[in-house]
């Protein structure tokens, strides 16, 4: 029953269910460690449990890579340096990884910043549905993307694209005065732009493939979650010292120093948290890269799945510990983003008959 083959639809099913299961249970947790201590929550502040929670997933998405030595790429040609023989791609899979360690921290710093948590969800999701369909029209020019982009999944943009903006044309959704504020555009610039240029080398590797060269999503992911890692640790060590080093007083760096030197009560809890939030990335990672499929479609099945997850996410901790129930903007979103969802299946059922003519399936 569980058992398919890579590339097909059965295996992107499972991927989907795996990623919406533990990205349900990483926004349980996120609510629940951030809730008011008043009301018998933890009330973690967004930064520690950024830290806590980063150091669980980012631990056991390590463990993963070197236990299972994913880590040996397999490669369409290798360069030798200092006497290795090291595999071409490392040349933009480690930039690919330290993008990956700037998205990291700036997802959560996105709320914390003066802007409505509304706003930075339609900025955070939309932009990558967008930035997807973009990625796509550039290779397709280059002519590293030899597919065509189909008409089911560009309508099924639109449809999502009104599914992450519901919230401001229906809800409070605070407006953009937020890009008055340099932090928050330094940190949204940030985002978006690290997020495009990874998108934009997952798809280069995986349109890339030489003839009988293995598309390697597990070596991929290995390189860039230990690139990660040494750009998250260096950051890391160096915004802790960073009062020694540059006299730096500020109240982020301060929360951040704090989180390691008087932690708070139930970190160990939340690092356990964070676990859930390591193995999404595994998901999340496996899905934008999926073979066969345009990043338009990939980009539109990892954030419609999250979009699903984090309404159901909300539900829970409403009927589980008392929140906030979804609003009535959730629900018509959810409506929209359900017709994207038709739309894509259409998409997947054409592209698999494409795959399947080509014998690449």
């Amino acid at each position: 029953m569980w058992k398919t083959e890579e590339g097909s639809t059965g295996r992107l099913i499972q991927l989907c269910l795996g990623y919406f299961v533990f990205y349900v249970i990483t926004g349980v947790t996120v609510k629940y460690f951030l809730g008011s201590a008043d009301q018998g929550f933890p009330g973690m502040h967004d930064l520690e449990y950024l830290v806590y929670s980063t150091i669980g997933g980012n631990l056991l998405a390590l463990a993963v890579v070197l236990v299972l030595r994913w880590y040996k790429l397999q490669s369409n040609n290798s360069v030798k340096f200092l006497g290795m023989n090291l595999p071409v791609e490392l040349i933009y899979i480690i930039p690919s990884g330290i993008c990956t360690a700037v998205v990291i921290p700036t997802t959560t710093l996105m709320y914390t910043l003066p802007i409505s948590v509304m706003v930075a969800m339609v900025i955070m999701r939309g932009s990558i549905i967008i930035i997807s369909r973009i990625i796509d029209a550039i290779q397709i020019k280059q002519g590293i993307l030899k597919k065509r982009v189909y008409k089911e999944e560009n309508i099924a943009v639109v449809f999502a694209l009104l599914a992450v903006a519901i919230n401001i044309f229906w809800g409070k959704g605070g407006g953009f005065d937020f890009i008055y504020n340099t932090a928050a555009m330094v940190i949204l610039i940030s985002y978006i732009t690290a997020y495009f240029i990874r998108i934009y080398i997952m798809n280069y590797y995986k349109n890339t493939r030489g003839k009988n060269v293995k598309q390697d999503n597990k070596g991929f992911f290995a390189i860039e979650q230990i690139s990660a890692t040494i750009t998250m640790f260096t950051a890391g060590l160096i915004l802790y010292y960073s009062y020694e080093l540059f006299g730096s007083h500020n109240m982020q760096i301060t929360i951040f120093r704090e989180a390691f030197d008087n932690p708070r009560p139930m970190w160990g809890w939340a690092v356990i948290a964070g676990l859930a939030f390591g193995i999404v990335a595994f998901f999340s990672v496996f899905i934008f890269m999926f073979k066969g499929r345009t990043a338009t479609f990939a980009g539109l099945v990892n954030r419609l799945t999250s979009l699903i997850a984090g309404t159901a996410a909300t539900l829970i901790f409403y009927i589980s510990f008392g929140g906030k129930p979804p609003a009535v903007e959730d629900w018509i979103s959810l409506i929209f983003i359900f017709i994207a969802v038709g739309f894509i299946t259409i998409a997947e059922k054409k592209r698999s008959a494409e795959l399947k003519a080509l014998k690449e399936l």
